[in-house]
């Protein structure tokens, strides 16, 4: 995970950046599964920590470092796929690493948009 940093973000609290170029295509964060929950343990989590929680594959997983402060932008530069965020374009040396939290996302949560992106989409929803 050399070609990934956490520090200080803009978006909100501690982000993720690209210590490198990094290409359209390549595996950006490979996420640790290693910590999956059932509907219910999700349930029981503090609000906060259900911001933590990535859906996919059926699955419910609370997000270890660093891929849980990959932060959301409506306008993300990765996408997420087996249980990785890829890259949907080329990344620049220094750029904030960030995924479109609809995709992901536990189903039927919403939240308050702060990305900052001339696309922001204000509130978003997860498909419940």
């Amino acid at each position: 995970m050399e070609d990934i940093i956490v520090k200080k973000s803009k978006i909100h609290g501690k982000g993720v950046f690209a210590s490198h170029i990094i290409k359209k295509g390549e595996i950006v964060v490979k996420w640790d599964i290693s910590h999956q929950l059932t509907k219910e343990e999700v349930d029981r989590l503090s609000e906060n920590e259900k911001g933590y929680v990535a859906y996919m594959g059926g699955k419910y997983i609370l997000m270890q470092s660093p891929a849980r402060y990959v932060n959301h932008s409506c306008d993300a530069n990765t996408y997420a796929e087996n249980f990785c965020d890829m890259a949907k374009r080329n990344i620049k040396k220094g750029e904030e690493i960030t995924g479109d939290y609809a995709e992901e996302s536990i189903p039927g949560q919403s939240f308050e948009c702060k990305c900052g992106s001339k696309n922001c989409r204000r509130i978003i929803k997860t498909d419940s």
